[in-house]
């Protein structure tokens, strides 16, 4: 070893203090380097030593002493004096260790935050005791995790106030190892770095802490009980606990320390689940509880549960307390909740609330209990309204009603964008229209009827106002309706009176809405409804032909006024009458003229007159003044006589006119007991009867010139209402004979359900027959022998060719 006395000997152009150059990293051994990935602060001539050396290298050598100045002498210590060094170090480093797991200590620490780094980093790299500093360190950090822990299982505080000390300790602990980390550097990165299968510090210490605390069982009970009392408090009260900042903080540490999902979660999880279950119960059993208001209070406790989540818990918690509340409220009682809150709040025509109850049942996979109910209250409702003969002539104006209300929540209430689990909106479209097929079932033939009557109404009313697009809308949703019935021949047969009736009166509003009806009819649902289109080339050809007989007379004679509309038998719905009224002769003669005319231009035709159905305006003289009355042919007939009488007796109009009893009866009603008494009474009422005398009404008045008489026989009568149903039942029979015989020529034989079932699908197009029907149509054509039993199988039929 070189003293300093031998330098001093040297000559004065030796290089001796250069060489002699110790820092503290010269003296580390090569177990003690840096670690590899720490940069020197300083290059080796860059502290203030290395300036003043190299001015005097740059300087001339000059006689005289030179001072001098030993650094870096403790580098030349004996190993001895290194081992005393390391121990000193070792033993500030353990004292230094205690003091800051110490909670609560008083004294100071031993040294300063660099000597400790120092200390470390001499310990560690240059005397390697690197081990021995990671079992003190063990040890000390498992000495105060377990202070700690005696301190929160202790008795004292409890609840909340104990979940704030937990809270406090949590956060010391934490700020303790960091600190340690920072201090003890040397030891993570250069003695742990190099041994993989031990923990760094912050690890180990978490991993002790996290071992002794949150797997103690009597401090895990003590957080479930906190929780338990805050959330329980919340809940009660419906508000914010004051020491809610207690329990997001202590999120916070658990996350830190791995053990949220287990220790909170769990709880509070579970808390809701027996929390709400109780609610549920006794919110329901309560005995004037409201389906609808527990659906409200349900939506209410999820949207509390949402924003207490989302502020103290973790976001990745909300899913799961969602699905436990919703369970917990809803899956005991949503069969009482589906019959009780849906029924009303269609009623009521509440779409919002629908929509809740929807979102809820959809929440807990209840839709299937949802949709039922639903089903079964339009039915039942769908009944109720066909069912009631009182109100026939609102049927169809109410189930539209429900219709769209029932549109209107499919398309905006019962849909689950949120839910991808729920059910397609396709089920509960299948579930609407089920239950209005089954509830017109109720009353065989009266929907079909009623809606081919209401798409007459509006034919007649026309737009009034509204746009096409409107108006469109309207008999939309009639023929909506339509759909749902399967007595689609009856439909059709009312419609295509009333369409007759429209045109030979000129009562439609529109000939284009006519016709757009009619395509939509015989392209959508039935392609019998073509019929339409030869009623209107009958009209055109009758206007074709009225204006080539005009033109053969003056404009003055009566034949001139005359018009006729000339239709086939097989296109319009009108049956040849047995017997028609007497007309007067000036109009028997006028008639005389177009049917020579006809005749003439079509030979081999037969003309057969339908006066029924015919109008006439009359010039009436009232005291206050002239009017044109526009009346049925039966009307005029009637009237014209009282230009002959002043007063006629029931019984001589009957015998003048030869009018059928009940046709005479709504005619004399329509002109003396209506709104527009052109004729009086006695006695004076609603009735006609065969005693009954009639009068000119001198007092007649009116505002207007033109006064249009209504004629009871223009309107669907209960009498034509009964003789259409039993034409069409007459009708279906025969279609259900030409069916079976269809069915049996082609099969030859079939057992009685094959023939059934068979002329089930053949004719369901048109109507759904009774099975009862079917099979008293099957026993008259063996009666016909058009079928035969088999001998052995009376089941079996067999076709008799």
């Amino acid at each position: 070893m070189t003293d300093a006395l031998s330098l001093l000997t040297l000559p004065q152009t030796s290089k001796g203090f250069t060489a002699l150059r110790p820092t503290i990293i010269d003296t580390i051994d090569e177990g003690s380097a840096s670690h590899p990935r720490k940069t020197p602060r300083l290059d080796a001539d860059s502290d203030s030593g290395s300036a003043s050396r190299s001015r005097d290298r740059a300087q001339p050598s000059n006689n005289g002493p030179i001072r001098m100045q030993v650094i870096g002498i403790e580098a030349r210590l004996t190993t001895a004096d290194k081992a005393s060094g390391s121990d000193n170090n070792f033993v500030l480093l353990r004292a230094c260790m205690r003091f800051v797991l110490a909670k609560d200590s008083k004294d100071r620490l031993p040294a300063s935050y660099e000597t400790i780094y120092s200390a470390c980093r001499s310990v560690v790299c240059v005397a390697g005791k690197g081990e021995g500093l990671y079992g003190a360190l063990t040890m000390e950090i498992v000495q105060s995790v377990a202070r700690l822990a005696g301190e929160l299982e202790k008795k004292g505080k409890e609840g909340l106030d104990w979940i704030a000390q937990l809270v406090e300790i949590c956060a010391w602990f934490e700020t303790q190892i960091a600190l340690l980390q920072s201090l003890l550097t040397y030891l993570d990165r250069s003695y742990v770095l190099r041994h993989q299968q031990l923990q760094n510090i912050r690890d180990l210490a978490y991993a002790t802490f996290c071992d002794r605390i949150f797997h103690s069982f009597a401090i895990v009970e003590k957080i479930r009980m906190g929780v338990e009392e805050w959330v329980k408090w919340e809940r009660v009260n419906r508000k914010e606990h004051p020491q809610r900042n207690s329990v997001k903080s202590l999120v916070t540490h658990l996350v830190t320390h791995e053990t949220y999902a287990t220790v909170l979660e769990a709880t509070y999880l579970q808390h809701a689940t027996n929390f709400y279950k109780d609610e549920s119960e006794v919110k329901t059993q309560a005995e004037k509880s409201i389906a609808y208001e527990f659906l409200t209070l349900c939506r209410q406790r999820v949207d509390e549960e949402e924003a207490r989540v989302k502020e103290v818990l973790l976001e990745s918690t909300w899913p799961l307390v969602k699905e436990a509340t919703q369970n917990a409220l809803l899956v005991g009682q949503l069969p009482w909740l589906a019959k009780e809150a849906i029924g009303p709040m269609i009623e009521s025509q509440k779409v919002e609330r629908l929509a809740m109850a929807y979102s809820l049942f959809a929440s807990v996979n209840g839709l299937s209990v949802f949709r039922a109910e639903f089903k079964s209250y339009i039915q039942a409702t769908v009944e109720k309204i066909v069912k009631d003969t009182t109100r026939d002539d609102d049927m169809v104006a109410r189930l539209l009603e429900l219709k769209t209300f029932a549109d209107t929540a499919l398309n905006t209430a019962f849909v689950s964008p949120n839910i991808p689990t729920a059910p397609s909106n396709r089920d509960f479209q299948n579930a609407l229209k089920d239950a209005f097929a089954n509830g017109f079932k109720s009353r065989r033939n009266k929907p079909a009827e009623l809606i081919a009557k209401r798409l007459d109404s509006l034919m007649r009313r026309g737009q009034k106002g509204m746009t096409d697009a409107a108006f469109a809308g309207l008999l939309d949703a009639s023929l909506a309706l339509y759909a749902f019935t399967e007595d689609k021949d009856v439909f059709r047969t009312f419609y295509h009176r009333a369409l007759a009736k429209r045109l030979l009166l000129d009562r439609s509003a529109s000939d284009d809405f006519e016709k757009a009806m009619l395509k939509k009819l015989k392209e959508d649902y039935d392609p019998e409804f073509g019929m339409g289109d030869h009623m209107f080339t009958d009209l055109q050809l009758s206007r074709d032909s009225m204006k080539e007989f005009h033109r053969k007379y003056d404009t003055d004679r009566s034949a001139h006024k005359l018009t006729v509309m000339v239709l086939q038998r097989g296109v319009w719905p009108f049956s040849a009458r047995k017997k028609d009224i007497d007309l007067p002769l000036i109009m028997q003669e006028d008639l005389a003229e177009y049917t020579k005319f006809y005749t003439n231009k079509h030979a081999g035709r037969k003309l057969d007159w339908d006066h029924s159905l015919g109008t006439a305006t009359l010039k009436a003289r009232f005291p206050a003044g002239s009017k044109d009355l526009t009346v049925s042919l039966y009307q005029a007939i009637v009237l014209l006589l009282f230009n002959e009488d002043v007063e006629l007796g029931y019984k001589q109009i009957a015998e003048a006119t030869m009018m059928e009893e009940s046709e005479l009866k709504r005619t004399l009603q329509s002109l003396a007991c209506g709104n527009k008494k052109v004729l009086k009474k006695r006695p004076v009422g609603k009735d006609v009867h065969d005693d009954d005398a009639f009068y000119f009404n001198a007092e007649f008045t009116d505002p207007r010139a033109k006064v249009h008489i209504n004629s009871i026989q223009v309107k669907e009568t209960a009498e034509e209402s009964k003789r259409t149903q039993t034409a069409i039942e007459g009708d279906r029979k025969h279609y259900l004979d030409a069916a079976i015989v269809r069915i049996m020529k082609a099969k030859k034989e079939l057992h009685y359900e094959q023939l059934k079932t068979l002329t089930i699908d053949t004719v369901k197009t048109h109507f759904v027959p009774e099975v009862p029907v079917i099979k008293q149509r099957i026993a008259g054509l063996v009666e016909q022998e058009y079928l035969r039993r088999d001998e052995d199988d009376m089941n079996l039929y067999i076709y008799v060719a």
